[in-house]
């Protein structure tokens, strides 16, 4: 009888579905602590652009700063929260010349190809860097929007060269191992079947170093980690998931190195 009752139950687990953990970017089952007594913020900047004034025509809705916004700060923000044990304060936004910039130690540039800075803005940016600010730039692509940021970045700093980020430099295992750096695909981009844009095939992650060697920037070019923040929770794409699994890890160490260099 145990016998029978013991082939039935065996049976039974064969026709059950196979239960899988829930896909995501690989959460820890607890926060990591190595980094609890940090504070950090999502502070976006609201920054001058090309097109500003003007009745061109852009190929996206409203300004190129708030492109992602809010969910992508809203989701990063959950996330570092989650995986790790800094303390997270909700998101904000803030023009360059807004005073309370200097209280936040990171910001964020989003489509900086698109980036135009008052000279007045030009001298609060190094000010914010050389004081051991960071700021991040994410979401432009190709040739073109790479020589604008570049030609803005030496308005900053005309004595000091923007740098490729080797790939054994410690912003890729401070907090997760990663390999090599991703190309995080924009949505458009994924649902067209390619993880590149506007002939950037190859990603790249770019700094500029302060006196010390410290990277004041990390440069995101030729990817898209807002959009794998932003839509890491629309089920309608079940296939992006492994575009928001490498963007959130590598925002992740980027942010985590920053607070600590």
């Amino acid at each position: 009888m145990k016998l029978r009752l013991a082939l039935v139950a065996a049976l039974l687990l064969t026709l059950l579905p196979a239960v899988h953990p829930r896909v995501d970017a690989q959460l820890p089952d607890a926060p990591d602590d190595r980094y609890a007594g940090l504070q950090w913020r999502f502070v976006r900047i609201k920054y001058h652009f090309i097109t500003e004034g003007t009745h061109i025509q852009q190929d996206f809705y409203g300004e190129p700063w708030y492109i992602d916004a809010p969910a992508a700060e809203q989701n990063l923000s959950r996330r570092v929260k989650t995986a790790t044990a800094i303390q997270v304060e909700d998101p904000i936004v803030l023009p360059l010349d807004d005073p309370r910039l200097f209280q936040y130690p990171w910001i964020y540039f989003v489509e900086p190809g698109n980036l135009k800075m008052l000279d007045s803005d030009v001298t609060i940016l190094r000010e914010f860097l050389l004081r051991g600010g960071h700021a991040y730039f994410d979401d432009f692509h190709g040739a073109f929007e790479w020589t604008n940021l570049e030609k803005e970045m030496k308005r900053v700093f005309p004595d000091r060269e923007i740098v490729e980020v080797p790939k054994d430099h410690p912003v890729f295992s401070c907090f997760y191992k990663i390999d090599s750096y991703p190309q995080v695909a924009g949505l458009g981009s994924f649902l067209a079947g390619r993880s590149w844009e506007k002939g950037g095939f190859v990603p790249h992650i770019r700094t500029i170093l302060d006196d010390t060697g410290r990277p004041m920037v990390f440069i995101n070019w030729n990817t898209d980690m807002g959009d794998g923040w932003e839509w890491s929770n629309a089920e309608d794409y079940p296939g992006y998931i492994k575009y928001t699994a490498m963007a959130y890890r590598m925002g992740i160490n980027e942010i985590v190195y920053a607070l600590t260099h």
